[in-house]
C-alpha cells in the first residue's frame, strides 16, 4: 500500500515536471525568437583615411629611382606613366594634356572626377632640372639634379592626397601635375612653361589654387610667399597652426618667387605657393633622399587635407 502511494507520488511529480516544461518552452522559444528578430546594433562608421607621410615618402623614393626627370629624358616618360597609374589606382580620371609653348611640347597631367569644373586646384611640378648649376663644385654643374625635394616632394604629397581625399571633396577638386617648371636660365627654355600653357587653356574659374613645391626638406621652414593671395594664405597658415604646425608654417613673409602659381595670379585667380625656399641643396646634385623627411611631408599633407575638409563642411 505504502509502496503504491510512493509510486503514485513519483508518477504525479513526473507529470508535473512534464507540464511545467511544456508550459515554459513556448515562452523560452518566444524569447529566442524576439532576440533573433531584433535590429542589429548600429556599428561605428569607418573613419576616413588619414594622410600618411611614410607613404608619401615612398612616392619620393619611387620618383628618384627613375633617375633624372627633365623633359625628354627616360625618367620623365617613366614618371608620367607612373603618376597616371597611381591616380587611376585610386579611381581618379586622368587627362593627358599636351600643349605647345615657346617651341616646346609640355605634358601636364590633370586628375579629376566627372565633368564638374573645379573649385580647387592643387598643383605640383614633376620635372627636374637639367643642370645642377648651383652646385658648389663647378665640375658637377653640368649634371642633372636628382630632384628628391625640388619636384618629387610636391608630387608625393598630391599622390597621397589622391588616396585620402573623400569622395564628396574629390568632385570639386583637380590635382594637376605640371611639366617644364624648372628649366629657366637654360638656352631655349624658360620657367613655368607647363603651368603657363595650362592657364592659357583653362576653361574653369577655380576659387583657390594651391601649389606645393620643395616641401619635403627635413628642416622645413615654409614662410608666406610674398606674391601669393593673402586671404588664401591666411586660411592655410591658420589651418596649419590649428594642427600644431606653427614651426613648419612660419607666419612671416619670406621670398618673392616665380613659380607655378604665377600664371594663375596673372589671370586673376586666387593662388598661393607653399614652398620652403630656404634650401641649400636647391639646384645641386645634393637634392637627394637624404634631404627629405616623411615628417615634413606629413605636416603639409595634414594641413591641406584638413583645409579641404573644412571648405566642404
Amino acid at each position: 500500500m505504502i509502496e503504491n502511494r510512493k509510486q503514485s507520488l513519483i508518477t504525479i511529480a513526473l507529470i508535473l515536471l512534464v507540464l511545467a516544461a511544456a508550459i515554459g518552452f513556448p515562452a523560452i522559444q518566444n524569447k529566442l525568437t524576439e532576440e533573433s528578430t531584433c535590429e542589429p546594433s548600429p556599428t561605428t562608421p569607418p573613419e576616413e583615411p588619414q594622410f600618411d607621410g611614410q607613404r608619401a615618402y615612398q612616392h619620393v623614393v619611387e620618383q628618384v629611382s627613375f633617375g633624372p626627370r627633365y623633359p625628354g629624358s627616360d625618367g620623365h616618360s617613366a614618371t608620367i606613366q607612373w603618376i597616371s597609374q597611381e591616380l587611376e589606382n585610386n579611381d581618379w580620371q586622368v587627362e593627358h594634356q599636351t600643349l605647345k609653348i615657346e617651341g616646346h611640347a609640355v605634358h601636364n597631367l590633370i586628375a579629376h572626377h566627372g565633368e564638374q569644373l573645379p573649385d580647387t586646384i592643387l598643383g605640383a611640378h614633376y620635372d627636374t632640372r637639367l643642370w645642377a648649376d648651383n652646385d658648389p663644385d663647378p665640375a658637377q654643374r653640368g649634371q642633372p639634379v636628382p630632384g628628391a625635394n625640388d619636384g618629387a616632394s610636391g608630387v608625393a604629397v598630391l599622390l597621397e592626397l589622391a588616396r585620402v581625399i573623400p569622395g564628396d571633396v574629390q568632385k570639386n577638386t583637380w590635382l594637376v601635375f605640371f611639366d617644364a617648371e624648372d628649366q629657366g636660365r637654360i638656352s631655349g627654355w624658360d620657367w613655368i612653361l607647363g603651368s603657363t600653357a595650362f592657364v592659357q587653356n583653362l576653361q574653369a574659374d577655380p576659387q583657390a589654387v594651391i601649389i606645393v613645391d620643395m616641401i619635403g626638406d627635413k628642416d622645413l621652414n615654409i614662410y608666406l610667399e610674398k606674391n601669393s593671395d593673402p586671404a588664401l594664405s591666411k586660411q592655410i597658415w591658420d589651418q596649419a597652426a590649428a594642427l600644431g604646425y606653427e614651426k613648419e608654417f612660419i607666419n612671416e613673409e619670406g621670398y618673392s618667387i616665380l613659380d607655378d602659381h604665377t600664371p594663375f595670379l596673372e589671370a586673376g585667380i586666387p593662388a598661393i605657393d607653399i614652398i620652403d625656399f630656404d634650401y641649400p641643396a636647391w639646384h645641386t646634385i645634393n637634392d637627394n633622399l637624404e634631404q627629405v623627411s616623411a615628417e615634413s611631408l606629413q605636416a603639409v599633407g595634414d594641413t591641406l587635407l584638413a583645409w579641404l575638409l573644412a571648405q566642404n563642411e
